[in-house]
């Protein structure tokens, strides 16, 4: 089977040694699709053709087009010679050329054609050496888009591929974005039509020589992207950035990183969509402030700290990603486990040392209950902690301050060891006791300023009536 293209334009551009071999062939000639200025002169010459027009009616998707005309091909490639006529290049952006020759069966020979990308560049003075994508309008991925490069979306057949394109479009750019609208490239009809990108598909009609052309966007329209963060965080760091940022080091930063996740904590805790937006954000920050000082110093960057987090969930999820048998069936605890053999000498030495108190206190033992050692069912926990609350009286009948702060420090361990029986939180928790008491500790306030008096005058039975009004208002 001989495929071959018949340019992006009319029947001058088409090249004479393919004009004569469709003109003087006894091949059958099939065509994708009629509606071509170089179909349309060779069948008022007496050409004959064969389309696939129809195909496009009957198939709701176009990948479905596509196979069945490859089918169809192949079928009639076993019985006969035949000749398959292209719009434009084989190689470029033909979904049925590239399914043919990912078969086996027919051997298929490849006859050129123009590439309309000549004409399109030509008419839109670009120079694709400043970069370009070429996007197929009916199958793409919005996170393959370089909007730093000039990017043509082709076969833009209809309104509803362009409304599509506009779509996913206006996730990242703006709506007054400029793009052009490119019918028939290098024709004696080519037209170019430069609108906001929010009226890309307003009075389109269908057409089989439409490209869409999106220009470069500025770097003001592309903050939301990861490179931009990059881009932004470098130059914060860099010869000419911010005294403050140039000078942080990892140990500096350590208060900013608790400090932000405590405050994402609190507007999770809040359900504030808004305000869990902003701190990820800092937490965001916190993580490329890190990764940058590693880049400046030279031992890591951004790139070393996605590549494995993106390689520890791939290996911890096996039933997802498939990979290596022998991790089937293995959890999450058990696949740590696997990854940190002989980088660890015990189950505890992977709880942070920098935790909060309670929290490391509950995952110590968290990791302890794993193995086994811990109390056979609740009770026990909480046997245990009437025990260490009387060692605590004991130690205060005894004044000895030392001991008391061990006790203490017992009886806030089995709190935490609790809290683990019970899959809470201690920390979180904790964080959630402190909002209410200030929440209701500040309603005391109000309520004896507007009292006209200070809170040193006001008796603790006055306050703690006030205390149980706001528990009520709570309810």
């Amino acid at each position: 089977m001989e495929v071959i293209g018949l340019g992006a334009g009319d029947i001058d551009q088409l090249p004479l040694g393919i004009y004569r071999k469709l003109t003087n062939t006894d091949d059958v000639i099939w065509v994708r699709t009629k509606d071509h200025p170089v179909v349309k002169a060779l069948a008022a010459e007496g050409v004959q053709f064969h389309s696939f027009d129809a195909y496009y009616e009957r198939e709701d998707q176009f990948e479905s087009v596509y196979e069945s005309i490859v089918k169809t091909l192949l079928e009639e490639a076993r019985t006969e010679s035949l000749i398959y006529a292209v719009p434009g290049h084989p190689m470029l952006a033909e979904r049925t050329v590239e399914l043919l020759l990912h078969q086996q069966d027919v051997h298929i020979e490849l006859i050129g054609g123009k590439s309309y990308l000549d004409d399109l560049f030509t008419a839109l003075q670009v120079d694709p050496i400043e970069g370009f994508q070429f996007m197929d309008g009916t199958s793409f991925n919005r996170g393959q888009l370089n909007y730093e490069q000039h990017i043509i979306f082709c076969q833009v057949y209809d309104r509803m591929i362009a409304s599509d394109i506009k779509l996913a479009l206006l996730e990242d750019l703006p709506a007054d974005h400029p793009i052009t609208l490119v019918e028939a490239a290098g024709a004696t009809t080519e037209t170019l039509t430069t609108v906001p990108l929010n009226e890309m598909d307003h009075s389109l009609g269908i057409s089989n020589l439409r490209s869409v052309y999106i220009p470069p966007a500025p770097a003001e329209a592309l903050t939301h992207t990861f490179k931009r963060l990059r881009e932004v965080i470098a130059t914060l760091r860099g010869p000419n950035g911010c005294d403050w940022d140039k000078k942080q080091t990892h140990e500096t930063l350590r208060t900013y990183l608790i400090e932000e996740v405590y405050e994402l904590i609190d507007a999770i805790d809040m359900k504030d969509d808004e305000g869990i937006i902003e701190e990820l954000g800092d937490v965001l920050l916190q993580v490329m402030l890190h990764s940058q000082i590693g880049e400046d110093a030279g031992y890591f960057m951004i790139d070393d700290v996605i590549q494995g987090i993106t390689n520890k969930m791939i290996h911890r999820h096996p039933h997802v990603f498939g990979g290596s048998s022998e991790n089937n069936g293995l959890n999450w605890e058990a696949l740590k486990q696997k990854e940190k053999r002989g980088k660890r000498t015990s189950l505890l030495t992977g709880v942070s040392k920098s935790l909060p108190g309670l929290s490391r206190a509950a995952q110590l033992q968290a990791k302890a209950i794993d193995v086994g050692f811990g109390w056979n069912d609740v009770a026990g926990v909480w046997n245990k902690l009437a025990e260490e609350i009387e060692e605590v009286k004991a130690a205060m009948q005894a004044e000895d301050e030392g001991a008391i702060e061990e006790e203490l420090g017992d009886v806030l361990f089995v709190i935490a060891n609790l809290s683990t029986y019970y899959h809470i939180n201690p920390e979180i928790a904790l964080q959630r006791t402190n909002r209410k008491f200030i929440s209701r500790f500040q309603f005391i306030e109000k309520s004896v300023a507007a009292s006209k008096r200070e809170i040193t005058t006001v008796s603790q039975a006055e306050m703690d009536e006030y205390w149980d009004q706001a528990k009520r208002e709570e309810d």
